[in-house]
């Protein structure tokens, strides 16, 4: 037995001293030696040859399936406007075969909706040989699923303790530097070592990530007093962007191993964390905002309007209070490779354990992020018009969909709001066409 516990120690020392010198020591230098790099080429290529043996293994093809993207959904809608609709059938004038198009738009509702869909992962229009895939695609030869089963092996025996580990090293640098750093008087000491503890540590959770990060346009990346605002997948967006530069983060006060590190890292930076109780004061927090961007010495402040995770195929309603803080607005488009991994979280089906482990026992995290030109509100611009305006911008550089639904969705009823907004649509256009407060020849009124 001691024999056995001297191996063990030994082994844990060896395998801690090569993750440290081939991957940690690297990323907090910031530098590559190419592993990365070599890992994501044979990712790359096992992948494609596994397409390719998906295509010749279908017996009987549909080219709608394969090449056609499952974010489209499963029915071809018409985008016409209700009024142009409603004339094709009439000349403007009410009548019973208008329930027609009403009728449609509940079924089309009923099968699948825009917005609910946006609250689950995106189907793959091929096998990734995760367990996560296209329903059309499951046994399709011996040959492939021995690499899958060889896949699975890599993934859970070898990939995850790997990135377990650097996660724990990453977390526990980051706890423990913004701890020491936070006992520092207030300086531009502090505040370097304070950047220099939040990239070094940042860099070392992307690669337990294996994650491949291009960033584009970085001349339009934010400044300090400036406010930072992107579309939101995952938890992870905010390691994504850190990686690449400091913010001061916004959010609520966590409990449990989140709220040690909001505790810790707040002493060395400053962050903006809220009570529960004052989230909800939505007067408290934009003037604390508005003290912070007032502070140009201060970093960026990095924050997600949507208020909840989209799938990364749309952007979603834009919270305006982040729009009526004032200053200035910098977006930042961020579109994950859904190929190698899924990045979004469904925290109504996936707590917070199973959703990172999801996350670690995936291939990578590939992703792409634009930093945007700067952008102030309009003379007469409202905040709502202003958040508009940025939520556009950003789904066209993200190639994204721009859907004006709150992603509050995810958890809540539509609004009687929206259905009223729509009887008000239709009750005007018959009013504005004389359909109401005349009534056919020969009909006597009450």
């Amino acid at each position: 037995m001691e024999e056995l516990g001297w191996l063990a120690a030994r082994l844990s020392a060896a395998w801690l001293a090569l993750v440290l010198a081939l991957i940690v020591l690297p990323s907090a230098l910031g530098v590559s030696l190419g592993i990365s790099e070599a890992y994501m080429w044979v990712l790359v290529k096992t992948l494609e040859w596994a397409t390719i043996r998906i295509e010749k293994g279908v017996k009987k093809p549909q080219p709608e399936v394969l090449k056609t993207p499952a974010a489209n959904g499963i029915i071809e809608r018409d985008e016409t406007p209700m009024e142009k609709e409603i004339a094709g059938l009439h000349r403007m004038e009410f009548q019973f075969s208008d329930i027609f198009y009403f009728c449609r738009k509940g079924f089309e509702a009923i099968v699948e909706d825009e917005v609910t869909q946006r609250f689950s992962s995106e189907e793959l229009v091929s096998w990734n040989l995760l367990t996560r895939t296209n329903v059309n695609f499951h046994y399709i030869s011996l040959r492939l699923t021995v690499v899958w089963v060889i896949g699975v092996i890599v993934r859970y025996c070898f990939l995850l303790p790997l990135r377990f580990t650097l996660a724990a090293i990453g977390i526990t640098s980051m706890i423990v530097g913004t701890t020491l750093v936070g006992q520092l008087p207030n300086s531009s000491v502090k505040n370097y070592l304070s950047e220099v503890v939040h990239l070094t540590c940042s860099r070392i959770l992307v690669r337990a990530l294996s994650g491949t990060i291009h960033y584009h346009n970085r001349e339009n990346k934010p400044q300090k007093g400036g406010i930072c605002v992107a579309n939101h997948t995952s938890p992870i967006d905010a390691i994504i962007l850190t990686n690449d530069g400091c913010y001061a983060m916004v959010g609520q006060v966590h409990g449990g191993l989140m709220g040690v590190i909001q505790r810790a890292t707040v002493k060395a930076c400053p962050h903006v964390w809220f009570e529960r109780s004052e989230i909800k004061d939505r007067h408290l927090v934009t003037k604390r905002l508005r003290e912070h961007v007032a502070n140009k010495s201060k970093l960026p402040i990095l924050i997600f309007p949507e208020g909840t995770c989209i799938n990364n195929t749309s952007v979603m309603m834009f919270k305006k209070g982040s729009f009526e803080i004032g200053g200035t607005i910098y977006p930042v488009a961020i579109k994950y490779d859904p190929q190698f991994g899924d990045a979004f979280w469904n925290s109504s089906k996936y707590n917070i354990v199973s959703y990172l482990l999801r996350i670690m026992t995936s291939w990578a995290i590939v992703c792409n992020v634009w930093y945007m030109p700067p952008m102030v509100r309009k003379e007469g611009e409202d905040a709502v018009q202003f958040a508009n305006r940025v939520r556009s911008a950003i789904a066209h550089q993200g190639g994204l969909a721009e859907l004006p639904w709150d992603g509050g969705l995810k958890r809540a009823k539509v609004k009687d709001s929206f259905k009223e907004e729509q009887q008000k649509n239709y009750s005007k256009m018959l009013v504005r066409n004389g359909s109401i407060g005349s009534l056919p020849t020969g009909t006597e009124s009450d």
